[in-house]
């Protein structure tokens, strides 16, 4: 599901790179640790590459395959970019089917990150299962998400735009992801009343 526009200025905005540097990337590389050497990396929902930027700077990703539905944001992201020469590459699709979307064959990546985009998906119990399919055994999946809790808020029902319908809460998002062989066992957390999670899960 495609974000609206005060979402997409939202995530356009020196804000929200300021929690991603400082808050989400700290929290994220405690939580799951750094990368191997020469780690081949996914992310989906790219956005403007301000992630991908990090995932290649703070965690050391070798590659980054990239993904997001809106080909604006994936125009903002190349050009962002630009200076990684062919340690990125950008796809335009949906995260929940991604051999369509990239061709990714099963057990094909060391990490994949998500930075708050899988509650916008309609069917995000397909893209966990993406998610997994696509990461090596032991390989790591770096979450950062928005829960029900908080897009039943007031705010987030007037400003944003997310599916209606089977929305997850903390608790429901790590069984589901158990239920596809992601462990996230002890590491994550959840934050302002279980609004927010964020954590890393292990392939098993």
């Amino acid at each position: 599901m495609l974000m609206n526009r005060v979402e997409s200025v939202l995530i356009n905005s020196a804000p929200r790179r300021w929690l991603q540097r400082w808050y989400e990337t700290p929290w994220l590389l405690r939580l799951g640790g750094s990368l191997p050497p020469g780690a081949r990396v996914l992310e989906i929902g790219c956005g403007p590459g301000y992630g991908t930027q990090l995932i290649l700077d703070r965690f050391g990703a070798h590659h980054v395959d990239a993904v997001d539905l809106d080909p604006a944001m994936i125009d903002r992201a190349r050009r962002r970019l630009r200076s990684y020469g062919d340690r990125v590459s950008l796809h335009q699709g949906d995260a929940a089917d991604l051999h369509a979307t990239l061709g990714a064959g099963n057990a094909s990546y060391d990490a994949v990150f998500d930075f708050a985009i899988i509650h916008h998906i309609p069917d995000w119990r397909a893209a966990l299962t993406e998610i997994a399919r696509v990461l090596r055994p032991g390989g790591t999946f770096y979450f950062d998400e928005v829960t029900a809790n908080a897009l039943a808020r007031p705010t987030y029902r007037l400003l944003f735009d997310h599916p209606e319908h089977d929305r997850f809460t903390a608790e429901q998002f790590t069984a589901a992801s158990h239920d596809v062989g992601l462990q996230v066992g002890p590491r994550s957390f959840t934050r302002i009343r279980g609004d927010y999670l964020i954590g890393a899960a292990r392939r098993s």
